[in-house]
């Protein structure tokens, strides 16, 4: 705020002094006309977000990161800033995603800059303003990122959330790092409200109809799962079902006697995209017979994307995993 205050005041005063000095009228019609164009320019400013600027914020890797300007052209390194990105509205302004960026459509038009290893040549190419870069790898491509700062590039690493509310915080970073703080807090307030209808529905489950939920999150013969501290752990408690898993920490790889051990009521496998007949190769699996979920049959495949990238679509994630665990409860 001190810093939008400043900033009006510098431009109330130049447009001041170039009133007082290009007009010939009465001080009564100075007076008016100087009220007029601070109250356009006033208006311009919170139209455009440029009142925004200039902005400093210190990142996920505790370096400081200043942009005098609106960011007009922008790199993203990772699929989930992409998404929340362009939920940003910012489609104009990214101009390079990684390869794995797959949602939305639009993203197949903007340029590729690399995977886990990144093409720092062509990153400088794209003149960005802005890279938006994640924890999450910032450790590996610390040389690379370094490059583009020491070629005069803002590098901006966004924070790994591993929940819900961390994904909030992660939205409003990119939000007032690109001067859509307005659009952010939009996003947020109706990921809140859709995952409280969410969680006011769970209610109506009680205790002992809770049901357990094994993540496969990779195939057999090597299976991993989803254990607490994930995504998946948080969107299991929001809609008041219980991780099959939940001794286990973040994800971690499973042997199959364990997992009927686990018994648990139903299976949701994440891998269907690219996995063909998932959930028919895990209802078939031999010594399966015992487990709760095999037989019920209740074995279902939801994109891993909507459940484990931190973004606006977690809440249709959410909806869906709520939809295969409690039908009864959220169908519509």
């Amino acid at each position: 705020m001190k810093k939008l205050l400043s900033f009006l005041f510098v431009l109330i005063v130049s447009i001041g002094l170039l009133v007082g000095c290009g007009s010939g009228d009465s001080g009564d019609n100075e007076a008016s006309n100087k009220a007029k164009d601070e109250e356009t320019n006033t208006e311009q400013i919170e139209e455009t977000g440029q009142g925004d600027f200039p902005v400093t914020l210190t990142d996920a890797i505790d370096k400081e990161v200043s942009l005098e300007e609106k960011p007009e052209r922008i790199v993203s390194l990772i699929p989930s800033n992409t998404e929340i990105a362009f939920s940003l509205g910012l489609d104009e302004e990214v101009v390079g995603v990684s390869d794995h960026d797959n949602y939305p459509e639009a993203v197949q038009e903007k340029e590729k800059i690399g995977g886990m290893e990144l093409n720092i040549e062509k990153i400088i190419g794209l003149k960005p303003d802005l890279v938006l870069a994640h924890a999450s790898s910032a450790h590996n491509a610390e040389a690379g990122l370094q490059q583009l700062r020491d070629a005069g590039i803002s590098v901006f690493v966004v924070a790994d959330a591993q929940n819900v509310d961390q994904t909030y915080e992660s939205i409003q970073q990119i939000g007032e790092i690109t001067g859509t703080t307005e659009k952010a807090e939009e996003i947020v307030g109706n990921m809140k409200d859709e995952f409280a209808k969410l969680e006011e529905k769970a209610k109506t489950i009680s205790e002992e109809d809770r049901k357990s939920v094994f993540f496969e999150v990779s195939p057999a013969p090597e299976i991993f799962t989803a254990g607490k501290n994930t995504f998946f752990n948080n969107l299991l408690q929001i809609i008041h079902a219980e991780n099959a898993a939940k001794e286990q920490d973040g994800w971690v790889q499973i042997d199959p006697e364990s997992i009927v051990k686990l018994n648990p009521d139903v299976i949701v496998t994440t891998y269907g995209h690219y996995e063909e007949n998932a959930e028919e190769s895990v209802l078939s699996r031999d010594g399966w017979d015992s487990v709760t979920a095999i037989k019920n049959e209740a074995v279902y495949d939801i994109h891993s994307d909507l459940i484990s990238r931190p973004g606006p679509r977690l809440v249709e994630g959410a909806k869906e995993l709520a939809k295969v665990v409690y039908p009864d409860v959220f169908a519509e």
